[in-house]
């Protein structure tokens, strides 16, 4: 064990000081000298209150509500917001109004559980809904709650356990080489509630005001209609005619809660992600409408998009996966050889470590890991395939590549913060179904297998991303890492439930195909992939491999290829608002002389945008129970007037957060 985790045997050391820091120490975010050690805000050594009833309490109401809003946005608009923020915030707001005292331990524990949130729908919500979107042109396909809760479940429980072994390396050996900007923030905010109780009853009334504004902002829209929820060129006289004529076309919703992804994403990320998308609807979609075939041109731009142009960037997704992979062996290899001594013991391992490093023992993970693989086996062979043949193939496959693609996604959160998931899940949904359809499991149960199969990577991948980012938190303010690995299992259940209850509410009231469906462009994009391998249809390789070569060149050129080619398959309504919240994140922190200023405005910004999020993801779902309980209102203005409405809201909420973020000040 490196010694930084013994426990100093005296105070001379001076180490490790007796009294617990108000705040972060100086050297949290920096790489650590030759003999210096970091000391969290929590003692290493000492115990704190940490799994305690509230906590665990909180930690689950929050898991409920947050995984209900974040699989309403997500298949609205193609984005799931990562949860640790505003819950962590909602955490410190709630200690503080009720007087706790040393409420840290317990805060990151209510974050932690509250998180798989998250983590949980983004696994789902990517793949599950395919099913649902194939039943149309395939009745027979079926889907059911428990098919849609034990993907998640085991999904999750192998993410957890497959993450486990590299905690110690991305989190504690990795000091300071890893930006972690998600984990960096929710850190901050949990350690300035600890710090400073009037500051954090500043942050909780800034993101109550601004849920309720972007909630209240999104239900009008959703349910009333007194404004355009989509601002498109299309919908003007000249804008139908240069579509007609050219296939140019520009939208952008005008969501609240996009608006404030796109602020929490920043101007970089946002304007990549929008490039990928400007470069198919400004320069494929032109050139296949208007110098392609007869077929072709007789398309919209929307068809084409979705039969064609798309398929690009499945390809480059896909490519990106592979990349990401081979960037990362060298930290397999690292990790597995950590993993492989601690079990075989030795003197290091004799070595008791200090509460701030104590995980569960390896011992116990290889036989957790290997009762959830027998539990994936057999909710295969009983629940989903019917064969034991080919339940152990798909078995073997989904083993491998979600413990391969486990490192991928915990780096992908470690440097820019967001998950390629749905990039590796398009993968292994390729690689899958064609291993499939070679020992003869294809047509519709092939369809129904795969994209099960691809549900419990997808979850597996998601947590393992997602659950770096609190063990990250964790490590600076000095929690215990295994009671945060313990109780992850069971938000990992409760937000499995939550979301398989969704999907079914969800496809009721909108649907995922049809004019007035949900959008669930990651879905979309795997029913595309899996329909043509398993039916016996023309599998468009050429487009998959333009998107491969694209994938190369981008990453040769330096540029973030995943970021790209999701922009790519995205609808650009969808991409055009992160484009415009990453403006105002930018204007916002460039808006001061002051660097302190701009960070103190940046971070405010940050705030307002979580709250912006998740009220309009919170108050989508209430939309989506009005609609369902039978409410229905049909606004009588025309389109140009909507249209014109939705223009001036947009505007007026823009204004809000660039404004109300100014409003902080340096500390």
């Amino acid at each position: 064990m490196e010694k930084d985790n013994k426990i100093p045997t005296s105070k001379v050391e001076g180490v490790w000081q007796d009294a617990d820091p108000a705040e972060l120490p100086e050297n949290a975010f920096r790489e650590l000298g030759a003999d210096e050690q970091f000391r969290p805000m929590m003692h290493p050594a000492r115990e704190y209150a940490e799994v305690t009833p509230y906590s665990v309490i909180m930690g689950l109401v929050l898991c409920v509500i947050f995984s209900a809003a974040a699989a309403y946005l997500g298949l609205k608009v193609g984005q799931v917001f990562e949860a640790a923020i505003p819950i962590a915030i909602i955490a410190v707001g709630l200690s503080g109004a009720l007087g706790k005292k040393n409420a840290l331990g317990q805060n990151v524990i209510i974050q932690s559980i509250g998180a798989c949130s998250g983590v949980i729908v983004a696994g789902a919500i990517f793949t599950l809904p395919a099913l649902y979107i194939l039943q149309d042109t395939y009745p027979e396909i079926t889907v059911n709650f428990f098919q849609i809760f034990l993907s998640s479940l085991l999904g999750g429980v192998l993410g957890i356990l497959f993450f486990i072994p590299f905690r110690k390396y991305f989190v504690k050996d990795m000091h300071g080489k890893y930006p972690f900007p998600e984990a960096t923030a929710t850190t901050q905010v949990l350690a300035s509630g600890a710090s400073s109780k009037a500051e954090n009853g500043g942050q909780a009334k800034t993101l109550v005001i601004a849920s309720l504004i972007g909630g209240l902002y999104d239900y009008i829209v959703e349910t009333f209609g007194f404004w355009a929820g989509t601002l498109n060129t299309t919908l003007t006289s000249w804008g139908a005619a240069i579509e007609e004529k050219t296939r140019l076309v520009l939208s952008c919703n005008t969501g609240a809660a996009v608006l404030g992804l796109g602020y929490i994403i920043g101007l970089r990320y946002a304007f990549i992600i929008t490039a990928g998308s400007l470069f198919v609807w400004w320069v494929i979609i032109p050139l296949l409408g208007t110098y392609g075939n007869a077929e072709l041109a007789a398309l919209s731009s929307q068809e084409i998009f979705s039969n064609y142009a798309r398929m690009i960037g499945i390809g480059g997704i896909a490519m990106a996966g592979v990349i990401g992979i081979v960037k990362s062996w060298p930290i397999i290899r690292q990790a597995v050889g950590l993993a492989g001594r601690e079990f075989k013991g030795g003197a290091a391992a004799a070595e008791k470590p200090v509460r701030w490093q104590l995980d569960i023992s390896m011992k116990h993970i290889v036989f957790f890991i290997a009762i959830a693989l027998v539990a994936v086996l057999c909710f295969f062979w009983f629940g989903v395939i019917h064969n034991w043949w080919q339940a152990l193939v798909a078995w073997v496959v989904v083993v491998f590549i979600a413990f391969l693609f486990t490192t991928v996604a915990a780096n992908a959160i470690a440097i820019v913060g967001s998950n390629p998931v749905s990039g590796m899940t398009l993968m292994t949904l390729i690689v899958a179904s064609a291993i499939f359809v070679a020992i003869g499991l294809k047509g519709t149960s092939g369809i129904v297998a795969s994209m099960v199969i691809g549900g419990v990577v997808c979850t597996a991948l998601s947590m393992a991303g997602g659950f770096v980012t609190d063990l990250k938190v964790g490590y600076w303010l000095g929690t215990t890492p295994k009671k945060q690995e313990q109780w992850k299992f069971l938000g990992t259940l409760v937000s499995a439930a939550t979301v398989g209850g969704v999907i079914l509410v969800l496809n009721d009231v909108y649907g995922f195909s049809g004019p007035n469906a949900l959008v669930a462009p990651q879905a979309n994009a795997m029913a595309k992939v899996i329909e043509p391998l398993m039916m016996g249809g023309e599998t468009p390789w050429i487009l998959y491999m333009t998107g491969v070569v694209l994938a190369l060149l981008l990453n040769w050129l330096g540029v973030p290829a995943l970021a790209f080619c999701l922009g790519m398959f995205i609808p650009l309504s969808l991409n055009v608002p992160l484009l415009v919240g990453g403006a105002v994140a930018y204007f916002v922190s460039h808006s001061s002389k002051d660097e302190a200023v701009n960070n103190a405005r940046r971070d405010r910004g940050t705030l307002i945008s979580s709250g912006l999020i998740a009220g309009g993801a919170l108050f989508g779902v209430f939309a989506a129970l009005t609609r369902f309980f039978g409410f229905e209102y049909v606004c009588g203005l025309d389109v140009t007037t909507l249209q014109i409405l939705g223009v001036v809201a947009y505007a007026l909420l823009i204004v809000y957060l660039y404004f109300d973020s100014l409003k902080a000040k340096k500390l």
